[in-house]
């Protein structure tokens, strides 16, 4: 296996595959990640999606068709792929910069409701580094979005910070607030495992409307009369935050390369996330794009975030 450098594009060193249901059909999903040449990104292939032909759809901001209850890209008509959140969270998480994903139905599959298992099926194979340089997103004036009672906003910072508040009425959630430098390690040890929750009178208006009939305490925190139903109770005290926290990585990771700033919600949700970026994007002096610069292998560097040497940055040359 290549030697692992912080500016380089990765990939995974081998397929892999997830089997499991998608949490609003019940149905079962088995998704394979493939190896990618660099500058590919994250791309979803829906097999026999439309006439029995494959169609592809990237993971990126400008697809997204849909955040209501999960995040969608694509075409909810043609060929779509929701729920991707946990997944895009792990490969940002891990810095994977470029996999297909073929998957066999509309929506990943929800596992245990976290990114444990994709990042379990990555590190079964290992990730390879890549001749081409990592290109980043970096932030340079603040943007905001706020709705009703929440917002959110991506600032200048250098690295990958991400600080999350939650506010439920219900006592078994309260308010939470969590804040992470994002690498490799981080999010393996404080983020990856922290499960999507949900409450149980929410769940009985959702079923009869076809939504969420893979959901199960296998899956999700289940909450009702201000108790945790799941016999074996929370991983965290504060995993509620945590799961948002994972949310708001993989919505983030939509934009193409990873952000070099700082992701601040309060009361966010995947709108929030996906408009945040949205909004970013659209104001192009908002942001630049940069790439890291060679670096020998001899002279190693401190990171920051995700392998980020702070001074090594050069505006891309088209």
């Amino acid at each position: 296996m290549a030697r692992k450098t912080v500016n380089a594009q990765t990939t995974i060193a081998d397929t892999v595959r997830v089997v499991g249901i998608g949490v609003h059909s019940g149905q079962e999903v088995t998704l394979t990640l493939h190896p990618a040449d660099a500058d590919t990104g994250i791309v979803f292939v829906r097999t026999e999606a439309v006439q029995g032909r494959d169609v592809e759809i990237p993971a990126l901001w400008s697809h997204v068709s849909a955040t209501d209850l999960c995040t969608m890209v694509g075409d909810p008509e043609r060929a779509s792929v929701a729920t991707i959140e946990h997944l895009m969270a792990a490969l940002r998480g891990l810095g994977v910069d470029n996999v297909v994903i073929e998957i066999d139905g509309p929506e990943v599959p929800v596992m245990d409701g976290s990114s444990d298992a994709f990042i379990e099926a990555i590190d079964q194979v290992g990730l390879v580094t890549q001749s081409a340089r990592r290109r980043f997103i970096r932030v340079l004036k603040p943007v905001r979005i706020e709705l009703g009672s929440g917002w959110a906003e991506l600032r200048p910072y250098e690295g990958q910070r991400y600080e999350v508040t939650i506010d439920f009425p219900d006592a078994v959630i309260g308010r939470q607030s969590i804040g992470i430098d994002l690498s490799p390690t981080v999010f393996r040890e404080q983020v990856a495992r922290a499960r999507t929750f949900g409450f149980v009178k929410d769940l009985e208006k959702l079923l009869p409307l076809g939504l969420c009939r893979g959901s199960s305490l296998e899956n999700s925190v289940a909450i009702k009369d201000d108790r945790v139903l799941n016999p074996e109770g929370l991983r965290w005290a504060d995993e509620f935050v945590r799961h948002k926290l994972l949310d708001a990585i993989g919505d983030l990771a939509l934009s193409g390369a990873p952000l070099l700033g700082l992701y601040r919600s309060y009361r966010g949700g995947h709108r929030m996330n996906h408009l945040t970026l949205k909004a970013l994007l659209a104001d192009p002096p908002a942001w630049e794009l940069v790439e890291a610069r060679s670096r020998s292998a001899a002279a190693p560097a401190a990171e920051i975030g995700i392998g980020m040497v702070a001074p090594a940055w050069a505006a891309e040359v088209a």
